[in-house]
């Protein structure tokens, strides 16, 4: 089966701090890929850049708050000054609210919609015309199950994710003619802090790790030339529904 080489590739990987977009940072610059990680947290970052075996000046950080619309045009600005191009965007950044429809506020609502659906949205249509003049690229959006399903008291997590998945699928075909793919992950639970925001019985050995998307990640960048995958779905068995 051939593969493509990802040496030399440019990434920009937001909510790389931790979690599912910390794996995929260090799995994408094992791979020969030049990362961009960003997050809230400069601390976290510079501990990622810091695990990160890869040579000098092939990975970096910046932080950045995406509820603010300016941000994301800036993260891929800065990606493409300090690296001369954009192949790979990873939307991975995501937050969870844990509410009942009846007890969350506008304010709540528009928050988790900015980042995890606005966000994404303004970080593709700043990328996408970048990797057309590149010759095409790859977009990795990570959604979640709740993506297609639904569950009590993830109201505004669940549309945000409805809303990510839904412009994904008409983005795809948009950009498919400049050699652009987009691919959707929808992952099940994965042992990261954000379980921690749950009522949840399950234990870490139920779960799928961070490294487990990392390599489904992977997976679709190496193997670009070989089949279109439009979305992933991944869901470990367990006694009862992911959350």
């Amino acid at each position: 089966m051939k593969t493509e080489n990802l040496n030399g590739k440019v990434a920009l990987v937001t909510g790389a701090s931790r979690g599912i977009g910390r794996s995929i940072a260090i799995a994408l610059a094992s791979a020969g890929v030049t990362v961009m990680a960003t997050a809230r947290d400069e601390t976290s970052l510079q501990n990622l850049i810091n695990d990160i075996d890869a040579p000098e000046n092939t990975t970096g950080y910046i932080t950045g708050d995406l509820v603010e619309k300016e941000i994301p045009a800036q993260l891929v600005e800065e990606t493409v000054r300090r690296f001369g191009r954009l192949d790979i965007l990873v939307n991975n950044a995501g937050i969870l609210l844990a509410k009942p429809m009846a007890e969350t506020s506008s304010d709540e609502w528009d928050r988790v919609m900015a980042i995890n659906a606005r966000a994404p949205f303004l970080l593709c249509q700043a990328a996408c015309p970048l990797m057309k003049q590149s010759g095409g690229g790859t977009v990795i959006q990570i959604v979640s199950v709740v993506g297609e399903k639904s569950y009590p008291s993830q109201g505004a997590y669940t549309a945000s994710k409805h809303a990510l998945m839904g412009f994904s699928k008409v983005l795809a075909q948009e950009v498919r003619q400049d050699n652009i793919r987009v691919h959707t992950i929808l992952p099940g639970g994965v042992d990261t802090d954000m379980m921690g925001d749950l009522d949840t019985k399950l234990e870490s050995s139920e779960l799928m790790a961070p490294s487990d998307i990392a390599e489904i990640v992977m997976f679709l960048l190496s193997h670009r030339n070989n089949a279109v995958i439009d979305s992933i779905r991944l869901r470990r068995a367990v006694k009862e529904p992911w959350f």
